[in-house]
C-alpha cells in the first residue's frame, strides 16, 4: 500500500524539501550580500513562521476549490518560475551590487515559496488521510515526516556541493530542478479522482450553515484544541531545537564543526525510528507514541539546561557531552514523533470536507511555530540560554502529561479491533460525525412496535405500565 504512494507523494515530497532545506542556509547570506542589515535578513526567516499561520485556511480553500492535484501542480509552477527568477534577476546583483529592488524581490520569492510549501503540505496531508486506512494510517503519516527529515539532511549537503561548482545563485537552480521534477510526478501519479475528493464540494460552493454543521464545528474545535495544547509544546521544542543547541555550544565553548557533528548525530537516530514509531502508534495508539515524545523531549531540553550550565567552563570532552548527550534524547524523542502532529490532525477531523479542518488544525500548530522563537527571544533578554531550554523542557513535560490524559479518549487506540475506534468510542464519533452534516430523516412517521421484539414499557421499575396507542405508536 505504502509503495504505492511512492511516485504520487512520497517521492515529490523528498524533492521539494531537498530543494527547500538546500535553500534555506543560504538565505540570511543572501539577504546581506543584497544589502539588507543583519536584524533584516534575520527577521526574512519569520516570513516562514507567518505563512504558518495566516496561510493554512487560504490554502485549505484553494485545494476545496480546484483539488489536491491542480493545486499542487499550479504553486509546483510557481516556485520553478519563482527560483528561475531569482537566479536570473538576484545574481547579478550578489557580491554589494543589489539595490531596493533586488531585496523586494528576494522577499517576494520567499513569500511565494513559504505560501506554496503550505499548499504542497496541506494537499499531501489530506490526500494520505484520504488515502490510507485506518490501520496504516500512523506509518503512512510517519513515513511522510521522515521523508521531510532525509529531505532536510541531504538538501544543505547538495546545496553546499552546487555552491562549491558554482555561485551562492545556483541553490535557486537546484531548488527549481527539484521542484520541476516533483511537480511532473504529482501531475502524472496522482490520482485526479481521488485528489478531488475533498475538492468536489467546493466546486459546488459553501456548505449551508445548519444547526448540524454548527454543532460539528463546535465539536472538532474543541477536540481540536484539547489535542493541540499538548501537542504544541512539541512543536515549539522542534522550533527551538536549531536556535537553542548552537547557543548553548557556543556557551560552552565548542567550535561550529563540533555543533554540527552532533546534529547530525542526533538527526541519524531520528531517521532510524521514522518506521518502528509509525507501526507503534498503528499497533498501540497515539498516545503510546505522542506521550514518550513529549516526555524524552523534555527531560532532554531539561537535561540541555542543567549540563549546560553545570558544565559550563569545563574541558571539551565535558562540553562535548554536554551537549551531545541531551540532544541525543531530544533526536530520540523527536524521532518518535515523527509524523505525529500530521497524523493527530487527521485523526481529530471528520473525513467529510477534511481539508477544511485540516487547515484549521495546521494554524492552530502554525501559532505554536510562530511563538517558540519569540518566547526565547524574551527570555534571552533576560536571563541565560540555559533558561530558554529548560522553559522549552518544562513545557514538553507538561504537554506529555495532558496527552496521557487526552489522546485516549479522542484518538484511535490502536490494534485490529481499535484502528478506528478509541478507548471510550471518542474517534469512533469522531468518523460517524462526517455523516451529521447529511439531511435527517423526516419525523412524524408512525413507528410500530415490532411483535417479536415488543418495546420495553416505560416506568417498569416503579411498577407502571403504559401500553400502546391503538395506532400502535409510542405516545411522545
Amino acid at each position: 500500500m505504502l509503495r504505492g504512494l511512492v511516485p504520487s507523494v512520497y517521492a515529490p515530497s523528498l524533492l521539494e524539501f531537498v530543494g527547500l532545506a538546500a535553500l534555506m542556509p543560504v538565505i540570511p547570506l543572501l539577504a546581506r550580500d543584497l544589502g539588507f542589515s543583519v536584524p533584516q535578513a534575520a527577521a526574512l526567516s519569520t516570513i516562514f513562521g507567518l505563512t504558518s499561520f495566516l496561510g493554512p485556511i487560504p490554502a485549505g480553500r484553494l485545494i476545496s476549490r480546484i483539488g489536491a492535484r491542480a493545486a499542487l501542480v499550479i504553486t509546483g509552477c510557481l516556485l520553478v518560475v519563482s527560483n528561475v527568477l531569482a537566479f536570473v534577476l538576484i545574481a547579478p546583483a550578489l557580491g554589494g551590487g543589489g539595490d531596493l529592488e533586488h531585496r523586494i524581490m528576494l522577499v517576494v520569492l520567499l513569500l511565494v515559496m513559504a505560501a506554496s510549501t503550505q499548499v504542497w503540505q496541506l494537499g499531501r496531508q489530506a490526500y494520505l488521510g484520504t488515502a490510507l486506512p485506518a490501520t496504516m494510517r500512523a506509518r503512512g503519516m510517519t513515513l511522510f515526516g521522515g521523508v521531510i527529515r532525509v529531505g532536510e539532511v541531504i538538501g544543505p549537503l547538495l546545496g553546499a556541493v552546487v555552491m562549491a561548482a558554482g555561485s551562492m545563485a545556483w541553490v535557486f537552480l537546484l531548488f527549481a530542478l527539484t521542484a520541476a521534477a516533483g511537480t511532473v510526478m504529482v501531475a502524472v501519479f496522482l490520482p485526479p479522482g481521488e485528489a478531488r475528493a475533498d475538492g468536489a464540494t467546493g466546486r459546488r460552493g459553501r456548505a449551508p450553515r445548519t444547526t448540524a454543521r454548527v454543532a460539528l464545528d463546535r465539536a472538532v474545535l474543541r477536540r481540536m484544541v484539547a489535542v493541540g495544547v499538548g501537542i504544541a509544546p512539541v512543536m515549539m521544542a522542534r522550533v527551538n531545537r536549531p536556535v537553542i543547541v548552537p547557543l548553548l555550544g557556543d556557551a560552552l565553548g565548542l567550535d561550529p564543526v563540533w555543533i554540527s557533528v552532533v546534529f547530525g548525530i542526533s538527526a541519524a537516530v531520528e531517521i532510524l525510528l521514522v518506521i518502528p514509531a509509525g507501526t507503534l502508534m498503528d499497533r498501540y495508539g497515539r498516545a503510546a507514541v505522542a506521550v514518550p515524545c513529549a516526555l524524552v523531549m523534555g527531560v532532554g531540553f531539561l537535561l540541555l539546561a542543567l549540563l549546560g550550565t553545570v558544565w559550563a567552563g569545563g574541558s571539551g570532552t565535558a562540553a562535548v557531552l554536554a551537549l551531545l548527550l541531551p540532544s541525543l534524547l531530544i533526536g530520540l524523542g523527536n524521532g518518535l514523533g515523527s509524523g505525529i502532529v500530521m497524523t493527530l490532525g487527521i485523526d481529530v477531523s471528520p473525513v467529510h470536507r477534511r481539508t477544511r479542518y485540516l487547515s484549521w488544525w495546521n494554524t492552530m500548530l502554525g501559532a505554536g511555530r510562530l511563538s517558540a522563537p519569540l518566547l526565547v527571544t524574551a527570555i534571552t533578554l533576560l536571563a541565560p540560554v540555559a533558561v530558554a531550554g529548560a522553559a522549552t523542557g518544562t513545557l514538553c513535560v507538561a504537554g506529555g502529561l495532558w496527552l496521557s490524559r487526552t489522546l485516549p479518549r479522542v484518538t484511535p487506540s490502536g490494534g485490529p479491533g481499535g484502528a478506528d475506534t478509541g478507548q471510550r468510542g471518542g474517534a469512533a464519533a469522531r468518523e460517524r460525525a462526517g455523516a451529521a452534516v447529511r439531511p435527517r430523516r423526516r419525523r412524524g412517521r408512525p413507528r410500530r412496535c415490532s411483535a417479536a421484539a415488543p418495546r420495553p414499557a416505560r416506568g417498569a421499575r416503579s411498577g407502571r405500565s403504559r401500553s400502546p396507542t391503538p395506532a400502535g405508536r409510542w405516545p411522545a
